[in-house]
């Protein structure tokens, strides 16, 4: 009982926090695009806002569990994903130097067209709202079972407290929210690592570098799948998406670039609780086993880190949502509008909940229905009709829909152990891809 009163402080005192400190926006400038006193956000804010944005309840959970299945390499494989940045880095810094363009919507409408448009808006969209119930669950696991009254309960409370300081400054307080979350994030993380490295059962770095074996069977198949989906997984993300347009160019790129290298790294060392967890032979969720191990204020403190995490990406999650329909899709570029979305989105991202939808695989699942994307961005100066678009995305789309119903031929995969046919779907999708992109080019369609 003194723990779950203890967890409930920490949600309610933390969100009324930030809901206090955070800006108010008085116009749609402070609120889709974060322009505070004239000035955009600088290097350290905008890294900051990327890192903790990414660094959701789901992934460490995720980046935790996989440490514990497959040791430091399960860690290094996650953490390939943190690849996205430095991609969408270097492909939006020259979009935005060479192209002119400024925002990822301006670029599809200029050489797609509308209904390319509507595709990838549908689709961002899908994105956005699994990111609200896949990280409310995770908190909710911290409150009770799922399914009974107090694992619901935490899901709506904390929904909602996030929401209300969201609504108050859009975009200006998401980015603020996420540098305060991020120095808590840093924190609390060194806390964990030193109550891992000074427990009495002895554990060491050495143990954590031998921890694992780099084989296909065990971690290499996601390393490489995440590699390959990095050169589209991040373009159909929003949340990192806007912030490649808020400030100059040049402050972007070192943004992202930097955010890559210390998102990596984050998720590295929560992968190290996991490691911890094999070391010991526990099963299950590893943080919440190796929170269970080490007593009430080490579960406290992990519990506290989910909430950190989960807040930064429900806040983005809304503020991106809004900018989406308000300014992207141009239904209503005011603060009413703005602010009615955010509530739209937080009330139906919610309702899976209740459906009992499991905690989404989708960061694989969805990385790889949108591989489509892959040639778009990366050959963004290449002159390619308006087909091009459409085959190379419902392509990948195909290819997402066959790994989920287990229909791609087992003879196109040639490693074994799991996420082989993660990594083998994403490569044969990915060529194909490709090809159905510069097609339409080739036959001069």
């Amino acid at each position: 009982m003194e723990v779950r009163f203890w967890q409930w402080g920490l949600v309610i005192a933390s969100s009324l926090v930030l809901f206090f400190l955070s800006p108010l926006a008085n116009n749609t400038n402070q609120f889709f695009k974060a322009i505070q006193k004239k000035k955009a956000p600088n290097t350290f804010m905008l890294m900051g806002s990327l890192v903790i944005s990414w660094i959701f309840a789901k992934s460490i959970t995720n980046a935790a569990n996989l440490g514990l299945d497959y040791g430091i390499v399960g860690g290094v494989a996650y953490a390939a994903y943190y690849l996205s940045f430095a991609v969408a880095g270097i492909v939006i810094y020259k979009m935005r130097l060479h192209g002119k363009y400024n925002s990822i919507h301006h670029f599809l409408t200029s050489k797609f067209g509308k209904g390319a448009v509507a595709v990838f808006s549908i689709l961002i969209a899908i994105r956005l709202f699994n990111e609200v119930w896949s990280n409310t669950m995770v908190i909710g696991t911290y409150f009770g079972d799922m399914g009974s009254s107090s694992y619901y309960w935490s899901i709506i409370v904390f929904t909602a407290l996030t929401l209300a300081y969201v609504l108050k400054g859009g975009m200006s307080s998401s980015i603020f929210t996420d540098v305060l979350q991020m120095g808590l994030f840093g924190i609390l993380l060194i806390v964990i690592l030193g109550a891992i490295f000074t427990s009495k059962e002895t554990f060491t770095p050495t143990q954590v570098i031998s921890s694992g074996v780099w084989s296909f069977d065990m971690g290499l198949n996601l390393l490489f799948a995440a590699v390959l989906q990095s050169f589209s997984y991040p373009f159909h993300d929003p949340v990192l998406t806007d912030r490649g347009f808020l400030s100059s160019p040049r402050v972007t790129l070192k943004s992202f670039l930097w955010a890559s290298i210390i998102g990596g790294v984050c998720i590295i060392l929560f992968s190290i609780i996991g490691v911890y967890a094999q070391s010991q032979n526990m099963t299950g969720q590893a943080a919440v086993e190796v929170g269970k191990a080490f007593g009430v204020v080490i579960l406290l403190v992990i519990n506290f880190i989910m909430i950190t995490s989960a807040a930064s990406t429900l806040d983005s999650t809304f503020s991106s949502f809004s900018k989406l329909l308000s300014v992207d899709l141009n239904l209503g570029n005011t603060l009413k509008f703005g602010r009615w979305s955010m509530v739209v989105i937080a009330v139906l991202g919610t309702i899976p909940v209740f459906l009992n939808a499991e905690i989404l695989s989708a960061t694989t699942i969805s990385g790889t229905m949108i591989i489509g994307l892959t040639p778009i961005f990366l050959f963004w100066k290449d002159k390619a009709s308006k087909i091009s678009f459409h085959l190379s995305v419902f392509c990948g789309l195909l290819f997402g829909f066959l790994l989920i119903f287990n229909w791609f031929p087992q003879s196109l995969i040639f490693t074994t152990g799991k996420y082989a046919d993660l990594l083998w779907i994403n490569f044969w999708g990915i060529l194909s891809c490709v090809l159905l992109y510069f097609i339409p080019k080739w036959i001069r369609i």
